[in-house]
């Protein structure tokens, strides 16, 4: 197989982008058709939802080789279409809508399953990449320093994770295990939190809205932001470069903001509200109590506040792009005062 710039594949070699019409799917045909690549089928839930994906893709001339295709990962006959002759699959479709534990788990892990196991059946499929998600690492044994790729996995998630990490976590399991188990060459990503033109709210590392009044949790930490545009580049790089199959890359960009100036930022570019700082004794303090009582009441009382959560969310971290930068030769392209511009114009335009 004929190489271009260095990638594993050629440009016209067919490629397959799973939640192609959701929020960063559509940058990731937009990167790909930058980097010259024309043969993408984009595999969208419904035909409806592709207004975000033509407007992502107008300007690129000839569309020819563009494949838009509807379809289900819950069925094996839309997987098998979707995969036929496909030689790098970006799985980006996932249940990050869903609330319930059984929701997220149907759209996340068993369409990643019927996913793999159409990809198995295709001799030409030389990467998988699967788009995971920080959330997965368990943060609460890590009590300085920064947490990178080596960071433990959540073991647990279902003890007061909500619907989308639990999901996540068994996704990264069920395809560490075809990787283990049949060879798949996989790689995953596992971004920040992604945001940019087309998401309004603001991180849930920041804090909470509850009886009407916001409750700053983050403080003086550093909030893993990742703009969709990087994301994306990061996203694409992770299915092209030689020799990386079976590494993880953490997608975070460079200069991030604490939690307290993206809050300011947030009230004075955006909107204002009411808020109330907890310091991190007395919010670690809530969380402990809230999931106490949660237990006791029978979840009469939702879980909105935990210890996990707040190790994984309001926990004093710092986050490395190190290995992103160095094995894929990525870089934040998009800075960070001007992702966030971006961002604050699209919150407005949105109210």
């Amino acid at each position: 197989m004929a190489q271009t710039d260095n990638f594993i594949i050629n440009r016209e070699d067919p490629i397959l982008v799973t939640g192609a019409a959701g929020f960063i799917g559509p940058r990731v045909v937009q990167s790909l058709l930058r980097h010259g690549f024309r043969n993408v089928r984009c595999l969208t839930r419904s035909p409806r939802s592709t207004q975000r994906l033509s407007a992502a893709v107008a300007g690129y001339g000839e569309q020819g080789c563009l494949e838009i295709l509807s379809g289900n990962l819950l069925s094996s006959e839309d997987c098998a279409a979707a995969t036929a002759n496909i030689a790098v699959i970006y799985h980006l479709a996932a249940g990050a809508g869903e609330k319930s534990v059984p929701a997220a788990f149907l759209n996340s892990v068993v369409t990643t399953r019927n996913l793999l196991d159409a990809a198995l059946k295709q001799n030409g499929v030389v990467r998988f990449v699967n788009v995971s998600s920080l959330a997965v690492y368990d943060n609460a044994k890590k009590r300085k320093g920064v947490l990178d790729e080596t960071c433990p996995i959540d073991l647990q998630p279902e003890r007061f994770g909500d619907a989308y990490e639990f999901a996540k976590v068994k996704q990264d399991k069920i395809v560490s295990e075809y990787a283990e188990k049949f060879n798949i060459p996989i790689v995953t990503v596992r971004p920040g939190f992604v945001y940019g033109p087309g998401r309004s709210a603001i991180s849930g590392r920041v804090g909470i809205g509850t009886f009407g009044l916001f409750l700053h949790l983050g403080g003086p930490n550093e909030i893993p932001l990742t703009f969709v545009d990087n994301c994306a580049e990061a996203i694409v790089l992770a299915g092209l470069k030689p020799g990386i199959e079976g590494e993880v890359f953490n997608v975070i960009d460079d200069d991030l903001p604490s939690s307290r100036n993206l809050l300011r930022l947030y009230k004075r570019n955006v909107k204002r509200f009411r808020s109330l700082y907890l310091p991190h004794a007395l919010s670690y303090l809530l969380c402990t109590m809230w999931e106490w009582y949660s237990a006791y009441s029978d979840r009469q009382l939702p879980p909105a506040f935990s210890r996990k959560k707040w190790y994984r969310y309001w926990k004093k971290t710092r986050y490395s792009n190190k290995k992103v930068k160095t094995q894929l030769d990525w870089a934040p392209h998009v800075l960070t005062g001007e992702g966030l511009a971006r961002y604050f114009e699209s919150c407005r335009s949105a109210r």
